[in-house]
């Protein structure tokens, strides 16, 4: 059942921690075909995104040297190179030998989709805001920069979290994220205290609704 939107903002850095270089030894459980994600395992699902959105590529690594991340990345860019709309599709597990990591969310919104239960939160980031060393934000960074794209512009995200095991070590994340029109609300606007942080809740809602419209999970 869906609950409404929590009011407060995740800052979404997005969610990074420091890595290492090297990616968990053996092959991906994953690939893409056309604009479908095929996950043979944790969980067993085939993620279906609209064409307009042109697929980047994969990144794979060890996030913060304990969490095999492997990064799917598929925009939708206007003629300047500057992303208008993104799907960012991340799996996650942790390694073996740290047994005492377990995922932690609590968002009180869920949604289900393809018969899977996703965590929902909802967020804003401003341009400038810093990007850690080593984190799921510059590893995407560096593919749009790879593509000739610019850096991502003020954006609104909304993450869906699902977790396929009983021990919550691992994680399917897909985020949606548009960019905010110029001389609308700014990410400080929209936030707590901000001008029009009134707003939020309202735009927050309709964005997880666009978000979860486009995706097909089966």
């Amino acid at each position: 059942m869906n609950l409404p939107l929590a009011t407060a903002i995740v800052t979404l850095s997005l969610f990074g921690m420091a890595s290492s270089v090297d990616p968990r030894p053996g092959g991906s459980d994953r690939e893409v075909v056309g604009h479908s994600v095929i996950s043979s395992n944790d969980p067993r699902a085939t993620l279906t995104l609209p064409a307009r959105f042109r697929y980047l590529g994969e990144d794979r690594w060890l996030l913060g040297g304990f969490d095999d991340a492997e990064l799917h990345l598929f925009v939708d860019a206007d003629n300047t190179g500057t992303v208008q709309r993104l799907f960012w599709v991340q799996f996650e597990a942790y390694v073996p030998d740290r047994p005492d990591l377990h995922h932690t969310y609590d968002s009180p919104r869920h949604a289900t989709i393809g018969g899977l239960d996703f965590y929902v939160d909802t967020g804003v980031r401003a341009p400038d805001a810093a990007v850690e060393a080593g984190s799921d934000r510059e590893h995407l960074e560096a593919m749009l920069r790879a593509h000739g794209l610019k850096p991502t512009p003020a954006m609104m995200y909304v993450r869906f979290v699902h977790l396929p095991d009983a021990d919550r070590r691992k994680e399917m994340m897909v985020i949606y994220a548009e960019a905010l029109q110029p001389g609308g609300p700014s990410p400080a606007d929209l936030s707590p205290g901000g001008s029009h942080a009134s707003d939020w809740p309202a735009m927050a809602d309709a964005l997880a609704k666009r978000g979860e419209a486009q995706m097909v999970l089966r």
